[in-house]
């Protein structure tokens, strides 16, 4: 099986040091061995459980992406959101570096784990998780799904299958986000005793709720550096 890994590190504001190395099936772009063998009951499928979940607890006792998160929030419990470390992100090319939040910290990495962590909701973001960009600007973000899913039509046209040039699908991908998010954010409020982990997975929310209404202003924003295709 061919991997690889992209990991995290953060200096805490006492100055302990905390790394996430996280690995990757190359294939199915899946997070690998970053679930502990003991689960807290905030795991459980049927804990504040996603309404749109098709998953059954019969089958899956505990929820793939909570369960992914347990290594990750316990770090940051003694936290508060708006407190300062330093963070170092080391991928496959580069590496990138800031002085910043926790919270924003934080949700850098909830971007990174929630497409990869097996929800069937967030599996759709597995090709921007590949090609992850940490600390992404709102502007960035928005290039990057949107060239993403329309690159996901081109397969479907390829493959047969019904594929359209507008963008509903995608709106409709993060709306089913928020339904997530808030899902996401009951669970941590009940793992938690700090708000660092809650305000990351609210930050992220935001984002969700505002790009259905902010997908067509910001391309036109964007179309400006497409002129040299649109003169043929």
């Amino acid at each position: 099986m061919s991997t690889y890994t992209i990991e995290y590190k953060l200096v805490l504001p006492d100055r302990q040091k905390v790394s996430y190395p996280l690995q990757f099936d190359e294939q199915s772009i899946r997070l690998m061995n970053n679930i502990p063998g003991e689960l807290p009951d905030w795991v459980k499928l049927n804990f504040q459980q996603c309404s749109h979940c098709p998953l059954a607890s019969e089958t899956n006792p505990y929820c793939p992406l909570a369960a992914n998160l347990v290594n990750i929030i316990k770090h940051f419990d003694r936290l508060m959101s708006y407190d300062d470390l330093e963070l170092e992100v080391i991928t496959e090319r580069r590496t990138i570096s800031k002085t910043t939040t926790v919270q924003e910290a934080l949700g850098a990495i909830l971007g990174l784990v929630i497409p990869t962590s097996g929800c069937p909701h967030t599996s759709c973001f597995r090709p921007m998780a590949r090609y992850h960009l940490p600390l992404a600007s709102t502007d960035e973000t928005i290039y990057r799904a949107a060239s993403m899913y329309l690159l996901a039509q081109y397969f479907r046209k390829v493959a047969g299958k019904p594929a359209g040039l507008d963008l509903d699908g995608l709106k409709t991908i993060y709306q089913n986000m928020q339904i997530l998010n808030t899902a996401i954010a009951e669970r941590l409020r009940a793992a938690s005793k700090t708000d660092s982990s809650v305000n990351a997975v609210i930050l992220l929310d935001m984002f969700a709720l505002a790009l259905p209404f902010a997908i067509e202003e910001s391309l036109e924003e964007l179309k400006p550096l497409f002129s040299r295709f649109l003169e043929k």
